[in-house]
């Protein structure tokens, strides 16, 4: 197993990127202290998750970073990725096929479609439908001379939840769980019954303290493998394993096990 070490996040966690990207001694102090860090610990490279670049500008910025980062960290000793979102909103600010030039691994973060900064419910993994979807987001990537095999795409390992309603395109009231997640180990919810979408790979749960409550289960994850198979992608990720189930339910094994065809 090989292990690299995420630099960033969601929020906080990437505000500071746009102002170390932008200078010149900043970025060769960073370049510095990520190699310092891989080898004090003896791990086998670093992800960048910029939260994301929100112009061209920063999208310039983040090419030029990931560059350095690769001097730095040459392959194949050393491992270099980025996580970066779905949405063409996003992604229209980098330089795609220039970024994975220098990236072993893109970690496609296709979830989080649906939330409660939106004002109504959605799906928030759906791998097929309309609107952003993993597969739309994976056919943007490659269309944008990204290879196939370098696009890891992503699995919620955690629901969504809607309160006052029972599906998608619907008004709501509020979020259940806490900030509106439930951990996959919790679901479905006590009490409620689980729903599959098939046709765009999607599951869900409505009723008792979670209302409307989206997330992905051993039946989607199993498309999903099953779509990276037949796109020739590299694999599967998931956020996090921390809150897989185990046994049959758990999404690890059943990516695995599909991906390898076990």
């Amino acid at each position: 197993m090989r292990v690299i070490l995420s630099v960033g996040g969601g929020g906080k966690g990437s505000e500071n990127f746009a102002a170390v990207a932008s200078s010149r001694s900043k970025v060769d102090t960073f370049v510095r202290t990520a190699r310092e860090l891989v080898d004090q610990f003896g791990i086998d490279g670093i992800d960048i998750d910029w939260e994301h670049p929100s112009d061209s500008n920063q999208g310039k910025d983040y090419v030029r970073l990931l560059a350095r980062l690769r001097e730095v960290l040459p392959a194949p000793r050393y491992v270099l990725t980025t996580a970066l979102p779905a949405g063409q909103w996003a992604l229209r600010n980098i330089d795609l096929a220039a970024a994975q030039k220098h990236l072993d691994m893109i970690n496609l973060m296709t979830y989080d479609f649906a939330g409660p900064w939106e004002s109504e419910t959605g799906h928030q993994a759906k791998l097929y439908g309309s609107g952003v979807s993993g597969d739309s987001a994976v056919s943007y990537v490659i269309g944008q001379g990204v290879s196939p095999r370098k696009i890891i795409l992503g699995v919620p390992v955690y629901g969504r939840s809607f309160l006052g309603s029972n599906g998608p395109g619907q008004r709501y009231t509020g979020n259940g769980g806490e900030d509106g997640v439930f951990d996959y180990r919790d679901l479905p919810r006590p009490g409620t019954q689980e729903y599959h979408d098939k046709n765009i790979a999607a599951a869900f749960c409505v009723g008792a303290d979670g209302g409307f409550v989206t997330y992905d289960t051993p039946e989607t994850v199993k498309q999903k493998a099953e779509f990276v198979t037949s796109s020739k992608l590299g694999g599967l990720f998931y956020w996090h394993v921390c809150s897989d189930a185990r046994g049959p339910r758990s999404l690890v094994e059943t990516g695995y096990n599909t991906l390898h065809d076990m």
